[in-house]
């Protein structure tokens, strides 16, 4: 939240300067709050674990939010009840008339897929061009912060030969970014994924910065200089058990899957206990992308969205 100073105070200069938000007391007295409006599209196969995850993330601040979980069509899901899509998720159509102040939408489970040739390809697109009308900020994770660089931007991801499986240390590139700010500037995340765009093509795109990453992970972080889109490519909001979790569906299914790297207690022994190395700064990344992509920018009256794409 921002910090509320007097008028002409001479450390509201200074903080300025440092990219540090401050609010006045005259803005403050006319300032109006409301709820904000989140929406996830949740494309995950378990959709209770995801949906109970980014939950998590968002309920770390004083706002009050309320949540909409959106799915795009009536398709049973085969990993989670039927009972439970009907009673708590709305089908995007109904959806569609309204604004948010934030979008998040998920990875998905076709990371070897050619865009054109999933099912749902026509949908996807349909809302992310959507959502640049009727949403302040939108999150993309995993997948979908690639599938959304191709679709914006013609960029297609590259796919590595062995995935990228583990929990990895990150740099900031850009530390007065309010996104990333008070980050150390060495972080743990977790990734879990086959595709790659390589750096230098985010920075070719005028209005994307690199904020984060590492030569191990390539880019991990990128956000649009107006905040309007966030490309996040690996999942903090993953739990102590979900990388290990996922290691054991692919060793079950029979894939030659490595052992997830630096999550071990033992390295290279999936039987030891996982360690969670990433939780305070995925809690801090929501945190930030609520406070100051969403909240300190969004229009009180939702509907002056659209008229500031």
């Amino acid at each position: 939240m921002p910090i509320r100073v007097p008028a002409e105070l001479p450390a509201q200069a200074v903080l300025d300067k440092e990219n540090i938000f401050v609010m006045d007391s005259e803005r403050a007295a006319m300032q109006d709050i409301r709820p904000l409006e989140v929406g996830i599209l949740n494309l995950m196969p378990n959709k209770i674990q995801t949906e109970t995850q980014l939950c998590r993330l968002l309920s770390n601040t004083p706002l009050q939010i309320n949540v909409d979980l959106i799915r795009i069509d009536n398709h049973v899901s085969k990993h989670t009840p039927e009972a439970h899509m009907d009673a708590f998720y709305h089908n995007f159509d109904d959806i569609a008339h309204k604004r948010y102040d934030g979008l998040i939408i998920t990875g998905a489970p076709v990371a070897l897929v050619a865009y054109e040739e999933i099912s749902y390809w026509d949908k996807i697109t349909t809302v992310m061009d959507w959502a640049r009308r009727h949403v302040q900020s939108t999150l993309y994770l995993c997948w979908a912060a690639h599938a959304a660089m191709y679709h914006f931007h013609g960029i297609n991801r590259q796919v590595r030969e062995d995935k990228l499986f583990g929990v990895f240390e990150h740099q900031v590139n850009k530390p007065l970014d309010e996104l990333v700010r008070g980050f150390d500037g060495r972080f743990y995340a977790p990734h879990s994924r086959y595709g790659y765009i390589p750096v230098e093509q985010y920075e070719s795109v005028l209005g994307l910065d690199v904020l984060a990453g590492s030569e191990q992970t390539g880019a991990y972080i990128v956000a649009s200089t107006d905040k309007r889109q966030v490309f996040l490519t690996g999942h903090p909001e993953y739990e102590l058990h979900t990388l290990n979790d996922e290691y054991k569906r692919d060793i079950n299914a029979g894939l030659e899957t490595a052992v997830p790297v630096n999550y071990f207690a033992e390295p290279d022994n999936p039987e030891s206990e996982p360690v969670m190395s990433w939780r305070s700064h995925g809690t801090l990344l929501y945190t930030n992308w609520l406070n100051y992509y969403v909240y300190q920018v969004t229009p009180y009256d939702l509907n002056d969205i659209s008229s500031r794409v």
